[in-house]
């Protein structure tokens, strides 16, 4: 079964204010595990403690791709010490993406994790999509060039459908290498351009995303909203409670 974790970026600054105090409310709302992008110099030890009294997992941690090129050892370490399995490269800026040197780079890269024990996955944003290699998305010309022993999947699948794809159909061509995804909805503003919203205020075809993704077989479905217009504790809450129905009519996601 499916279990609901939060992407922490969504409430980055009350988790920069008050790290303890802000794990501790998103626990009491009900999500199950907590994905990182910054410890806030805290150590893994005493951050392990931390989830294990709040009965949090570590879905995974999102790892800059210049730290996983120049400090991959130091990564490991601390994240063998937290308890988390997977190293998520979470963006390339545009200067980064120069495709057959990143390809090589996950290689190499996804070989010293797995001979670690751990995963290294990618987390998608909407040029991956857009961006053609001999006229195919990067998206699938990556999962061609790195094999899947090498690079899982964490599917943003808000940013697949802004993209120009149906996140459905992609679920299913990367069923069995699709450990995580990313659940978001968006609205478009004047410029028809994506703003990320609670689930359940947008567009996105959440219910169709969602039972497809746990007919995939994913072990982790994740909420992160970029941007928040309301309080991000709000936010979050107001996301919770749209899975939570979503279970209560007889989604099989445990929340």
């Amino acid at each position: 079964m499916a279990k609901v974790g939060l992407q922490l970026y969504t409430v980055r600054e009350e988790l920069e204010q008050d790290f303890e105090g802000t794990l501790r409310k998103v626990a009491e709302l009900g999500y199950k595990g907590v994905e990182f992008h910054t410890f806030f110099g805290r150590n893994a030890k005493d951050v392990r403690a931390l989830l294990d009294e709040l009965n949090l997992e570590v879905v995974g941690t999102h790892i800059q791709y210049s730290r996983l090129l120049d400090h991959l050892d130091e990564e490991i370490a601390y994240h063998k010490e937290l308890g988390n399995k997977y190293l998520i490269v979470p963006y390339l800026t545009e200067e980064q993406r120069q495709w057959d040197e990143i390809f090589a780079n996950l290689n190499r890269i996804g070989e010293k994790v797995k001979e670690q024990g751990l995963i290294l996955a990618y987390h998608n944003h909407d040029f991956e999509l857009t961006e053609k290699i001999n006229d195919r998305p990067v998206f699938d010309a990556l999962y061609d060039a790195v094999s899947d022993d090498l690079l899982q999947v964490e599917m943003d699948t808000c940013w697949v459908y802004y993209g120009g794809y149906d996140p459905v159909e992609y679920i299913g061509r990367y069923n069995g290498r699709l450990p995580i995804i990313h659940l978001k909805d968006m609205a478009r503003d004047e410029q028809q351009k994506a703003v990320t919203v609670e689930l359940g205020k947008g567009e996105v075809q959440l219910q169709a995303i969602t039972d497809a993704a746990i007919q995939a077989g994913v072990d982790w479905v994740v909420v992160e909203q970029d941007f928040c217009s309301n309080p991000p504790i709000e936010s979050i809450e107001t996301s919770i409670k749209w899975l939570q129905q979503y279970a209560a009519q007889g989604g099989n996601i445990h929340v």
